[in-house]
């Protein structure tokens, strides 16, 4: 049996976003049951150096979006980086998991062999779309997934890992 790539992403993306939406929906009601600044938790991070949790949030969203983007040989959609509330990641968490839904299997299976551009840093690099996916695209979504996470159980949001599995 093969596992397409189509497969390998997009319901691979889907369930952390829908954990990712459901660890935030259940930090949004931590802190107003507990009547805390939700500021504090939006900017908290796990060590000085890294991202806060809002970063965390938009960059697992961007990770799913143009991956599956990328796969598909469209454009990346831009997406303005301008949350500030648990309210608006969670929209945007569910605008993400909408346009990953949008791309069926025809238009991201074959893709292994495809060329994918990426730009870091001003420096191009080219890589094949199955390297792409494993080697990049999932591992970083589910780093940043893994952090937003932590930051939200480092700050006293009751969750697990069936929350972080999308399964609670």
């Amino acid at each position: 049996m093969t596992l397409s790539m189509h497969q390998a992403s997009a319901p691979v993306f889907t369930q952390g976003l829908k954990g990712l939406a459901g660890v935030l929906t259940k930090a949004a009601a931590h802190v107003e049951a507990k009547k805390l600044d939700p500021n504090a938790l939006l900017h908290a991070r796990l060590y000085p150096d890294m991202f806060p949790l809002v970063r965390q949030v938009q960059i697992a969203t961007d990770f799913a979006k143009g991956s599956v983007a990328r796969l598909a040989g469209v454009e990346v959609p831009a997406w303005d980086d301008n949350e500030t509330t648990f309210e608006e990641l969670i929209a945007r968490v569910n605008k993400a998991i909408a346009y990953v839904a949008s791309f069926d299997a025809a238009q991201i299976d074959g893709s292994e062999d495809r060329d994918i551009t990426l730009v870091r840093r001003g420096e191009t690099s080219v890589v094949k779309g199955q390297a792409y996916l494993l080697q990049q695209a999932v591992p970083n979504f589910y780093f940043h997934l893994t952090t937003a996470y932590g930051i939200l159980r480092k700050g006293g949001v009751e969750i697990g890992k069936r929350d972080y599995l999308g399964a609670a």
